[in-house]
């Protein structure tokens, strides 16, 4: 039987989701606390793979379960052995066929900065901070020639492995809630490091040293030294993937903002 999984992780304990000799990863710890569950081996595998520090408030996973068992011990009996930095919300049987990574038409991410002249200490491995000056109504005006299919390529990292940059942004929202300013974006997919990237190139126009029409330049050039350095990973969040009605996965359950009061 053929199981889907919504977890919820501290990125901050983990270098990334994908297993790696050597250092803690979220598919180690669920592969484990799954295998414990199941009495045998287990793979799971994800509907994207974050990098280490990155956090996600609605990830999903699926897995061929080899032995049979109630869906709550999926949830409640995975939840006992994995370490407190994750944990499953909700489990379910899913077709064969479906698949974590391939099936998913959109994924949302979002990033929080504290925009302040004195970094964070309480959140400072969950949020980037800024602290100059940022103006939110000129990043806006710059994130809405993001929107539509363009190619990233001024957005993707070097080591990147997507077959093409080509992605079509859905959706680039920047609001400020005090001294917090929120990046939401969905897409069919994103590159590597591409909201990260995004981010930094908001925040240079949100600080005056771009125009908002340089975001046009930057995508025509398709040519990542012209960008803006990488935001960390810090205050990055996996925070929604959206499938067919058909999957049969809880839909409200699939998109889920790390910190409900923004």
């Amino acid at each position: 039987m053929r199981i889907a999984l919504l977890l919820e992780y501290d990125g901050s304990a983990y270098h990334g989701w994908q297993l790696q000799a050597g250092v803690p990863s979220v598919q180690e710890d669920l592969e484990q606390a799954l295998g414990s569950v199941a009495g045998a081996p287990v793979r799971a595998t994800a509907a994207g793979r974050t990098d280490r520090g990155v956090h996600a408030s609605v990830q999903v996973v699926h897995f061929d379960a080899p032995a049979e068992r109630p869906l709550s011990a999926w949830v409640r009996g995975v939840n006992a052995h994995l370490g407190a930095a994750c944990c499953v919300r909700w489990a379910g049987a899913v077709d064969d066929q479906f698949h974590a990574r391939f099936d998913a038409k959109s994924r949302s991410y979002c990033y929080l900065l504290h925009n302040h002249r004195v970094r964070p200490a309480m959140l400072r491995a969950y949020s980037g901070w800024c602290h100059r000056p940022l103006d939110v109504e000129l990043m806006q005006r710059a994130a809405g020639k993001l929107l539509g299919e363009h190619d990233f390529t001024s957005f993707r990292a070097s080591q990147c492995q997507a077959k093409t940059p080509i992605k079509t942004m859905h959706s680039c929202d920047v609001s400020r809630h005090g001294e917090w300013i929120m990046f939401r974006l969905r897409a069919n997919a994103f590159l590597h490091h591409m909201v990260r990237n995004i981010v930094g190139a908001l925040v240079r126009v949100g600080r005056g040293a771009a125009a908002p029409e340089w975001m046009d330049d930057l995508l025509a050039a398709r040519n990542r030294s012209l960008g803006a350095p990488t935001f960390g990973p810090q205050g990055l969040y996996l925070c929604g993937i959206e499938y067919p009605p058909q999957c049969g996965l809880p839909a409200e359950q699939l998109v889920r903002l790390p910190f409900p009061p923004l």
